[in-house]
């Protein structure tokens, strides 16, 4: 990992917010030093919740017009709602690969739309599934709880995928997402991922800025450290 090509970027996701308040608790986060966002959209077929879809993201963006959005797709069928989050003016569209039969397709799609692609995987999913689209990849994103639900605990095991992919592909952004906190980000780190999300860490914390700054900086280190 070089720090000319990989940067510590932390995205806070406001799936255990108050999404009644969902701009208020977004632009919070933004202020307490966020990277970005990571907005969860859930269709209720994929995994078993419902959350938001490109309406709101779009009275989302008209509120907070300059923070880098990625939704994080986890639906049967990305490609129907690639162009309702391009006209929401999302920045990243991530999607999960083993609903899709045409996962090159859907890439296409996305970038024609403007925005980048990110591939994501469940835990059970063998991360050498995602070789074959790696060039057509901005963003691998590993999870590291079953997609669905914050709060969940977070799954060590799932560290040497993240491993492989920055020993094979050194200058990607690698996300992790799942459990991740002051407790757990070392092992993230370590293993390679540089863009974070975490949700219930920052999100139910007394200090979120503290937290933030916590999970950037050792990241951070992390990426130091591997380039020395």
């Amino acid at each position: 990992m070089s720090p000319k090509s990989v940067k510590a970027k932390i995205g806070p996701s406001v799936l255990n917010a108050d999404l009644s308040q969902l701009y208020t608790e977004s632009q919070r986060l933004m202020d307490c030093g966020a990277d970005y966002l990571h907005l969860d959209v859930m269709d209720g077929n994929f995994v078993p919740n419902l959350t938001f879809g490109h309406p709101v993201v779009k009275c989302l963006r008209n509120k907070i017009t300059d923070a880098f959005f990625e939704t994080h797709m986890m639906v049967d069928k990305p490609e129907m709602w690639i162009e309702g989050m391009a006209d929401a003016r999302v920045d990243q569209y991530t999607f999960h690969t083993e609903p899709v039969s045409d996962v090159l397709g859907v890439c296409r799609k996305v970038k024609e739309a403007g925005m980048k692609v990110g591939l994501a995987i469940k835990p059970k999913t063998p991360v050498e599934t995602l070789v074959k689209y790696m060039d057509q990849a901005d963003l691998i994103l590993i999870m590291t709880v079953e997609p669905g639900f914050g709060g969940q605990k977070f799954m060590a095991d799932m560290m040497p995928k993240v491993k492989w992919l920055r020993e094979n592909y050194p200058g990607m952004d690698i996300e992790v997402d799942g459990g991740v906190g002051p407790s757990t980000i070392q092992a993230c780190a370590e293993a390679g991922a540089n863009m974070i999300v975490a949700g219930t860490a920052v999100v139910q914390s007394d200090n979120p800025q503290n937290v933030i700054e916590t999970l950037r900086s050792t990241v951070a280190g992390a990426i130091v450290k591997c380039a020395s």
